[in-house]
């Protein structure tokens, strides 16, 4: 399927600023959003170097009204036919604590899950109305399984799933499709924020690559990479006990931003 008018929004960075550069090319407009204006900047810079029509915004997907209004316009100039929910962030217990504070699980949840829905249920309307057009949640690998030292996290990006999942069989009669995305580590700020191992880990670009793919092929779902997606679907069907004992091997924590 070929886009010409994509919403993506993280794009200042990671995997969001690489699928825009990937669908970066003349005659497609691109509508990216990020929090970081001078990064956000250059990615729509190297966009626009490839040919395409560029819009961006600097607001966050928590602020629904403000981005409403901007996905608004920006629709009725280009008509989108994409939308990537890709913009998020993580935190964690600090070593040696139990949880993470109420507030930076809220604010997990907030934006990777709330505020997905709010890039995406306001232009639903105007792409059943034409019949067409595609929306990516970018999810996690953690949506399978709850992390240990990732509790807020997890549970915003296996909300993220269901939320596509269900969403999915009431869009598409009006040919909108969906598409879940369950990746596993890539580069980005985020990862460089983790402490321990980062197994199977990839390029922001060739993550890019494969979720393009998987989104022009109209696929519902893509999971990458294969051996961590099965070793995380294992932990979620054996006994609680086994899983547990599994995943509380892996020592890994959040730095705080």
């Amino acid at each position: 399927m070929v886009f010409r008018a994509a919403v993506i929004t993280g794009a200042s960075s990671g995997l969001g600023a690489a699928l825009a550069r990937a669908y970066a090319a003349r005659g497609v407009a691109l509508g990216l959003i990020g929090r970081n204006p001078d990064r956000l900047s250059a990615v729509a810079d190297s966009c626009r170097a490839a040919g395409s029509t560029v819009d961006v915004a600097t607001i966050d997907v928590v602020d629904g009204n403000s981005l409403a209004a901007w996905l608004g316009a920006f629709d009725r100039s280009h008509s989108v036919d994409l939308i990537i929910a890709n913009a998020g962030i993580s935190a964690g217990p600090e070593p040696g604590e139990m949880c993470e504070d109420i507030d930076a699980t809220s604010r997990q949840v907030a934006v990777n899950l709330l505020g997905a829905v709010n890039t995406v249920v306001p232009l639903l309307p105007a792409m059943g109305a034409r019949g067409r057009g595609r929306v990516a949640f970018i999810a996690s690998l953690a949506a399978y399984r709850g992390l240990p030292y990732a509790p807020g996290y997890s549970a915003s990006k296996a909300g993220l799933r269901a939320y596509g999942e269900a969403l999915r069989p009431l869009v598409e009669p009006r040919g909108i499709g969906v598409t879940v995305v369950c990746p596993g580590f890539f580069a980005s700020p985020m990862t460089d924020r983790w402490v321990g191992a980062t197994p199977f880990l990839i390029s922001a670009e060739r993550a890019a690559h494969k979720v393009r793919r998987g989104i022009d092929r109209g696929r519902r779902r893509i999971s990458f990479p294969w051996p961590l997606t099965l070793g995380l679907r294992a932990c979620d069907v054996l006994p609680p006990a086994i899983g547990d004992r599994i995943l509380r091997h892996f020592r890994f924590h959040i730095c705080s931003p």
